[in-house]
């Protein structure tokens, strides 16, 4: 399932989140935002257990994987690779643009959508983005923010990675929804464009972990949860997080 690829961004997530700035200040006089950032990890010691158990699967198994992909994957095939799992995740950015009311936005992707599968060769070859059409990146978990739905705590997921109550739940709404691209009943079909997906993302990040400093845990947790707020606010943040 699409949900799967979560796996990859276990560890790094918050390496992509380097240049986001911090949550907005409190619009609700009835919700205590100070509070929540003062102290978003209150499960710290259970989520730094988990974080240990991805971050050794991570280090023996997916990770030599992707560094053999990487390896070996000429950069054309690379980024058609990564241009296709792309194509397929448009419908779920059409629909969540679709329910936050962004109805332009939801254009384009479906726009791209169209563009990218029939031009663009199943979308191997990303010709939307070469016509100024920009990939937009929606989830549930977006729209729920969208909605109002505040994060909650942060969490760490078994195999799935950094989460909040919000986006953990979301992000199990989103296995079942239309828009799953391994939604087959071809067993060997399903798992190897999963494990594909997976791989894929996951060698994207190598030149990422350069870029973590101090407690690793940490670094991904704070970065994380500021690509988040960035994310479900559109970048119309204000405060410093």
């Amino acid at each position: 399932m699409k949900l799967l690829n979560a796996t990859t961004c276990s560890l790094l997530a918050g390496a992509l989140a380097l240049s986001v700035i911090a949550p907005v200040a409190a619009d609700d006089d009835d919700y205590d935002y100070e509070a929540e950032y003062r102290d978003p990890d209150p499960w710290e010691p259970m989520n730094r257990v988990i974080f240990r158990f991805n971050d050794t699967l991570d280090t023996y198994a997916l990770k030599p994987v992707a560094k053999g992909y990487d390896r070996v994957m000429p950069q054309f095939l690379n980024d058609g690779v990564t241009n296709v799992f792309n194509n397929l995740g448009e419908p779920k950015n059409l629909i969540n643009n679709t329910l936050q009311g962004k109805f332009h936005d939801a254009g384009i992707d479906l726009a791209r959508f169209l563009m990218n599968t029939t031009v663009g060769v199943v979308g191997v070859f990303d010709v939307a983005t070469r016509m100024g059409l920009q990939r937009n990146d929606e989830d549930f978990g977006q729209t729920l923010g969208a909605w109002g739905v505040q994060s909650g705590p942060y969490v760490m997921l078994p195999l799935f990675g950094p989460s909040t109550v919000r986006d953990g739940s979301a992000f199990a709404l989103e296995g079942y929804t239309v828009y799953n691209y391994a939604d087959t009943d071809h067993v060997r079909t399903r798992n190897t464009a999963v494990g594909l997906d997976i791989v894929d993302t996951r060698a994207g990040l190598l030149s990422q972990e350069r870029l973590i400093r101090g407690d690793k845990y940490r670094f991904i947790r704070n970065a994380w949860l500021q690509n988040r707020e960035y994310k479900v606010k559109d970048g119309q943040v204000e405060d410093e997080f």
